[in-house]
């Protein structure tokens, strides 16, 4: 069964969120753990969470990708914003524990000029600092666009972070089609020849989540400007055989399309209607 779901709004909850997804047909979604233009996160609450856990059992509700705040920045060059992004990263490893063994997704983050070097390095020691062997939580890194000073922007770059990391079991990949499409992978012609790259260089082991996007920008735009499913340059055809893929199509798939409700709604029962 595809599971596919959208980015819901946590400030009601998790159960709130839970009974949202399942209004608009979904079987997983996404949910900034804090707010995404800041640093504050709302105190947990247990009974919240597990009232949610219950519905989800009930629901079929699985594989929640969790995503940082964009303002976790674990490569900038000013010293305070990395130990800012540092600390939101451990916080947020905490939290994550209430609803075990999910997803932790995150923007490698920008180097500010220091090169694309230093920045790897710099990610991998927050990591270092951060994960334990105790942890139910895996942490993925997200494919970029390569807009400015990103890292993330090839397969290689997100390689030398993995390869930095102590707990490299701990880790994983999050694929956004938008991000991989503008910064050059060309999913339209050559899907197959996409993860075959992806295998060579990340391996498909790491791969365990799906951001599913269309484009307004032409392949290789390095722009990130993401576009309702078929309505940009990836078009539906070939976001129909990302989700058809055997070496994707059990992921969870995740929307960040700009849409509300009941363009959410209407993309999920979409992708749906084509799955096999």
């Amino acid at each position: 069964m595809l599971r596919i779901g959208n980015h819901l709004p946590s400030s009601k909850g998790y159960l709130a969120m839970g009974k949202h997804a399942v209004k608009l047909g979904a079987t997983t979604f996404a949910f900034f753990t804090r707010n995404p233009r800041g640093g504050t996160a709302k105190p947990i609450d247990e009974a919240d969470i597990q009232a949610f856990l219950a519905y989800a059992r009930e629901h079929d509700i699985d594989h929640l990708v969790a995503h940082a705040p964009y303002t976790m920045n674990l490569c900038s060059a000013k010293p305070d914003i990395r130990e800012f992004g540092l600390g939101m990263l451990q916080d947020d490893m905490k939290r994550m524990e209430y609803t075990p063994n999910q997803y932790y997704n995150f923007h490698p983050g920008s180097h500010t000029g220091q090169g694309v070097e230093a920045g790897i390095v710099q990610i991998a020691d927050a990591l270092n600092q951060t994960l334990t062997p105790e942890q139910h939580t895996t942490v993925l890194l997200e494919t970029m666009a390569g807009k400015g000073s990103e890292i993330g922007r090839s397969f290689e770059e997100l390689r030398e972070i993995l390869d930095r990391v102590t707990l490299s079991e701990k880790m994983g990949v999050c694929l956004d089609t938008c991000h991989i499409w503008d910064a050059g992978y060309d999913i339209v012609s050559d899907l197959d020849g996409i993860l075959t790259q992806f295998d060579q260089v990340i391996g498909l082991n790491r791969l365990r989540a799906v951001h599913l996007n269309d484009s307004m920008n032409p392949c290789g735009a390095h722009k990130d400007r993401h576009q309702r499913l078929g309505q940009g340059c990836i078009g539906l055809e070939a976001l129909i055989r990302v989700v058809n893929h055997p070496a994707l199509k059990n992921l969870p798939f995740i929307l960040e399309t700009p849409n509300e409700d009941e363009g959410y709604a209407a993309e999920i029962a979409l992708m749906r209607e084509h799955a096999q």
